[in-house]
């Protein structure tokens, strides 16, 4: 689409972000409604069949006629990560937008969210090596200490990285380590170097957010839905399907944790309180890591009586933004 002036005008994009359990699903599809949109799950789980309750995946049923994208397009046997969705993402908006619709990219993890609006150059991490393979091994060979023993050596070199990486998404930890052995550099500032750039898009992103306490609450009663749903049958079915524990995909909140008290190591209840635990600490790095981010705009939940109001507030913007 050209503007008057004759320059090309930049693809729209509507981002709907915030912490985990805050709400952003029923807000996503009034909004596709309202603009003619369709949804790109931002989530990092979604992405795998058969991993549907304790991600919380939206059901076909609830999804009220709004298309929903990245969601059961990979087994939890494949491997997924940030290169990955970035190019699935982009082939999603330019798709969307053929069709003379509104790609709205809908999701909590932040750092994919990151990727797509600057579409980030991953180049520099991107290919394979002897120092990686030799950190794999290591993870391999020792377990959970290994796993602890690189989060610490990544704190020693890079506190940034290590503060919004967890030690179990194993897979980024040994990225950021790679990328530093590589090149002297942290990856938190290759990161924030690349944020800067401009977006090759017009996009809005909306981060929603509410009382700790309270996002804290929904956390706890959104892990005993979880678990009244049938979690641990969930990660039954994945043991009997083939999965060992030690996939990607079953190191997603929920997974680990009934996993280890599958095998043994804490009982039912330990799990219980570790999902909710380690869940509400998760929330606290969304948050944190929204705060770091530019070109954001904060909706408190606090601040409106009701998902109407939030709306009603998004779509003023939008149609200023973008005078519509």
């Amino acid at each position: 689409m050209d503007s008057g002036s004759g320059e090309k005008r930049r693809q729209p994009l509507l981002v709907l972000t915030g912490p985990t359990a805050v709400g952003k699903t029923k807000l996503s599809i009034a909004l596709a409604h309202a603009l003619s949109g369709e949804i790109i799950s931002a989530d990092s789980m979604q992405v795998y069949r058969g991993m549907d309750i304790g991600t919380d995946k939206i059901r076909p049923e609830d999804m009220d006629g709004v298309p929903h994208h990245l969601i059961d397009v990979l087994d939890p046997t494949d491997d997924f990560h940030v290169y990955a969705f970035q190019k699935m993402a982009l082939h999603k908006i330019d798709e969307i937008a053929s069709r003379g619709n509104l790609p709205i990219l809908v999701g909590g993890t932040g750092f994919y969210i990151q990727a797509v609006l600057y579409q980030v150059d991953f180049t520099d991490s991107e290919d394979g090596g002897a120092y990686r393979k030799e950190l794999e091994e290591r993870v391999v060979r020792e377990g959970e200490d290994a796993v602890r023993a690189l989060h610490e050596e990544l704190r020693a070199v890079d506190p940034e990285a290590a503060e919004a990486i967890h030690a179990h998404n194993v897979k980024r930890v040994i990225r950021a380590l790679e990328f530093h052995h590589l090149t002297g550099e942290r990856i938190s500032d290759h990161n924030a170097s690349q944020r800067v750039k401009e977006s090759p898009f017009d996009f809005l992103c909306f981060v929603l957010t509410d009382d700790r306490a309270k996002l804290y609450e929904r956390i706890n009663r959104r892990v005993d839905e979880m678990i009244a749903g049938g979690l641990e049958g969930e990660v039954r079915g994945l043991f009997a399907a083939g999965l060992t524990g030690d996939e990607v995909s079953m190191q997603g909140l929920g997974y680990r944790q009934m996993a280890a008290y599958l095998h043994g190591s804490c009982s039912f209840d330990e799990a219980v309180t570790a999902i909710k635990t380690e869940t509400r600490h998760f929330a606290k790095r969304q948050i944190t890591w929204f705060k770091r981010e530019r070109d954001v705009r904060w909706l408190d939940r606090r601040e409106f009586k009701d998902d109407g109001a939030i709306l009603e507030e998004m779509l003023k913007q939008c149609k200023t933004a973008w005078k519509i």
